[in-house]
């Protein structure tokens, strides 16, 4: 089993990047996310993978967080979707918004992702909804903090005065997205809502709620 590959990204093509090694290319099928943000040619990149072995074909699958390896795990747990159609999922859809979704019912932003229609859309959320919890599409930007980070980049924070303005601010957002849901905006809706409102890490709840509001019409 291979847990990781890290390396340099020597080549990208339209779903996988081949990752150099030692010596050796690896072949790894990547979310579109990935490739179009995280992945840059001749950049060193770190993906966490999972191994498909088929009787003709061994297939790797590649994520730049633990956290988008292990939601992907689950996707490919749930009958009818397969390793294709979990990076489709992923493709489509980031790790937060996928959670939210299958957490407020919201079978219409699944069926964005390819090949995925309102009756597997109805099953995914019917087998993960009990293993998502809210709190999770809120807080990986601060399980970076406490995890392991070893590239310097992925540091958000300078101080544990940072931190706690951070988890003020992750929650006033919090309390803003459940403000919109009880308005009748579906979760997805409204988490998209609050993360593109313009507004200060000291911002108030009352000032994220209007600022979302104004994106929302």
């Amino acid at each position: 089993m291979i847990s990781f590959v890290r390396g340099v990204a020597e080549e990208i093509e339209e779903d996988s990047v081949i990752v150099e090694q030692g010596g050796i290319g690896f072949r790894i099928f990547v979310p579109a996310s990935s490739l179009n943000y995280g992945i840059k040619i001749g950049a060193p990149v770190k993906l966490y993978t999972f191994m498909n072995v088929r009787e003709d074909s061994i297939s790797l699958y590649g994520f730049l967080t633990k956290e988008a390896l292990g939601i992907f795990k689950l996707l490919i747990n749930v009958n009818g979707i397969g390793p294709k159609a979990g990076m489709g999922i992923l493709s489509a859809l980031t790790t937060d918004e996928l959670m939210f979704a299958v957490l407020s019912d919201d079978v219409k932003t699944i069926t964005k992702a390819p090949g995925i229609g309102s009756k597997t859309a109805k099953k995914l959320i019917l087998e993960l909804k009990d293993k998502f919890a809210l709190e999770d599409a809120y807080e990986q930007k601060l399980a970076r903090i406490s995890g392991s980070t070893e590239d310097p980049a992925e540091e958000l924070f300078d101080s544990e005065t940072d931190v706690e303005e951070e988890r003020a601010f992750r929650q006033a957002q919090r309390d803003a997205v459940d403000a919109l849901i009880a308005l009748g905006y579906s979760g997805t809706d409204a988490l998209k809502a609050v993360r593109r409102a313009d507004v200060p890490h000291t911002a108030d709840v009352d000032t994220i709620l209007k600022a979302a509001l104004r994106k929302m019409l």
